[in-house]
């Protein structure tokens, strides 16, 4: 089992998609954990951003944006980074992933989604690589 940290600026709407994602396709199964955070939260995650995982019959309109803390980095296994730059923290022995995603506040809803449907995808791999991981221990 692996445990996976998404992260970006203010929590509210990449990191949240990606962390809802993953537990929709792995998180099921009780294969993987995942958690999210940000370097700044915001308040709320972005409505716009509420709407379209809705639209997947996903809910995350109750999630609220933390904190990227060390204690949380230190739980990951590996860390999904989305334009938070250098201030992701950086803590040897962690795998790091960058994924270069727009930020999707203030986009129009039709951004919005090619955004979901784009993480979804990248999800779906890192799924798939973390399963032949852990098959191959």
């Amino acid at each position: 089992m692996s445990r996976v940290l998404f992260v970006c600026l203010h929590n509210a709407g990449r990191s949240q998609m990606s962390q809802a994602w993953f537990e929709r396709i792995a998180g099921e199964a009780g294969r993987h954990d995942a958690l999210s955070a940000g370097t700044e939260p915001a308040e709320h995650v972005h409505a716009n951003v509420v709407t379209v995982m809705r639209e997947e019959g996903i809910d995350i309109d109750h999630h609220k944006p933390q904190l990227l803390t060390d204690e949380l980095a230190r739980w990951a296994d590996v860390v999904v980074t989305m334009g938070c730059g250098d201030s992701c923290p950086v803590i040897p022995g962690k795998r790091y992933i960058d994924w270069e995603l727009p930020d999707p506040s203030g986009l129009p809803i039709e951004d919005v989604r090619v955004i979901r449907d784009d993480i979804r995808t990248r999800v779906e791999d890192l799924v798939k690589d973390l399963d032949l991981a852990s098959i191959r221990r």
